[in-house]
């Protein structure tokens, strides 16, 4: 059985920030995982290309020491390092819509190759505007992005976990 690709519009789409979100997770305790998101965030497919980036300082945690700690030398260094970027070297979407994205990504100036797997949708809305949909995750190790903080539980085992996963559900409507 072989699989049918389709082909990611190459006109221009802006993001529709109402409909979208970039987050991420990481073990903490080794009991649960720990979310957040970014509240400025910008994204665009174009030419086949999807981009984005976000504004790490506007993480959105509540207590404001943690955020403070995040913001800092210790994760992301936002004085040096305001921003986390992805630019695609590649998309593929399968005719059931699974999608695979790979592609650079930036944190704290440290770019490296990332893929993130999903699904892709596209098609008309309510209101006459082509959209084009990409739900996306990867995990990443911290690590090689210089996020290298790390704390002792009683048992000596780590407080943090070194991988994070990534997720981006974006949501962009053709430009007219």
């Amino acid at each position: 059985m072989s699989t049918t690709t389709t082909a990611v519009p190459t006109d221009t789409y802006g993001l529709d920030t109402v409909h979208s979100s970039i987050g991420f997770a990481v073990k903490y305790n080794g009991i649960a995982s720990f979310r957040s998101s970014f509240d400025k965030y910008d994204a665009s497919l174009a030419d086949g290309v999807l981009t984005g980036s976000a504004d790490v300082s506007s993480i959105a945690i509540d207590e404001p020491n943690f955020k403070g700690h995040l913001l800092s030398g210790d994760f992301f260094d936002a004085e040096s390092t305001p921003t986390v970027t992805f630019k695609s070297t590649g998309i593929t979407v399968a005719e059931d819509g699974s999608a695979e994205v790979a592609g650079e990504l930036t944190i704290r100036g440290e770019t490296k190759p990332v893929v993130a797997k999903g699904s892709y949708n596209a098609g008309p809305d309510a209101f006459g505007n082509d959209r084009a949909n990409f739900e996306l995750a990867t995990t990443i190790d911290r690590r090689e992005f210089g996020l290298n903080w790390q704390n002792a539980l009683p048992n000596g085992a780590d407080a943090l976990a070194w991988d994070v996963t990534l997720t981006v559900d974006l949501q962009f409507v053709k430009a007219a």
